[in-house]
């Protein structure tokens, strides 16, 4: 027992330090530069990040799999929704990191938890140093689109959609298991990678996502 304990507290300890070297190993070339593609963004709070795209693109209709892109509870008509995957329990029921209790973390890092895609819905963003656009080619964005389906459960007919502490989102069933390995953010690494776009090989913090895209 002692020593699975010093086994938790050493991997905690290099946790950081390994996703920093993770995250800081490139997976694919330089991201190509493409002026008829599809834009999108990867959009960050400092401690998630997530996937902006338009609603509606030949490529995908996300008002098809998603219900809340239709109308945000605002009553205002989403051009963009930014996707993230995440652990349930946090992004239902923590507000803020404050807000988060010591034995929900540990919980999850030695055990993992169960997954859930947040659908944050934006109407014409702009961008910022915490929305920061990248435009790619269509295919690459179809095999994007691609990725994101595969995180979610088959549906027959129109989603379930959750509500969690920020009113103007939509949260949806999702698939996998969340990890100190397989984070919201090593999740959005994956998805860009697919894309084409130039990430690191192992994501698990916000910063490891954003420090390969561009600032506009």
């Amino acid at each position: 027992m002692r020593a699975v304990l010093l086994g938790i507290v050493l991997a905690v300890l290099l946790f950081p330090l390994l996703g920093w070297i993770g995250s800081s190993i490139p997976r694919n070339g330089t991201t190509p530069e493409v002026e008829d593609g599809v834009t999108i963004m990867v959009e960050t709070n400092g401690t998630h990040t997530g996937i902006v795209m338009p609603v509606v693109t030949d490529q995908k209709d996300w008002r098809e799999t998603f219900p809340s892109a239709m109308i945000r509870p605002d009553g205002r008509i989403p051009t963009h929704i930014a996707v993230g995957w995440g652990e349930r329990e946090v992004f239902l029921d923590v507000p803020t990191w404050g807000d988060l209790k010591a034995s929900t973390a540990m919980r999850i890092a030695i055990f993992g938890g169960d997954p859930i895609m947040r659908v944050s819905h934006y109407v014409r963003p702009a961008p910022s140093d915490n929305h920061r656009p990248v435009t790619i080619s269509r295919e690459a964005y179809a095999r994007m689109v691609a990725a994101i389906e595969q995180s979610l459960p088959p549906a027959d007919g129109p989603r379930e959609v959750l509500r969690g502490t920020n009113p103007l989102d939509a949260y949806y069933p999702a698939t996998g298991t969340y990890t100190l390995a397989n984070t919201c953010n090593s999740w959005v690494g994956d998805v860009l990678a697919e894309g084409g776009i130039q990430m690191g090989w192992w994501t698990p913090f916000a910063g490891g996502v954003m420090k390969w895209i561009e600032v506009p």
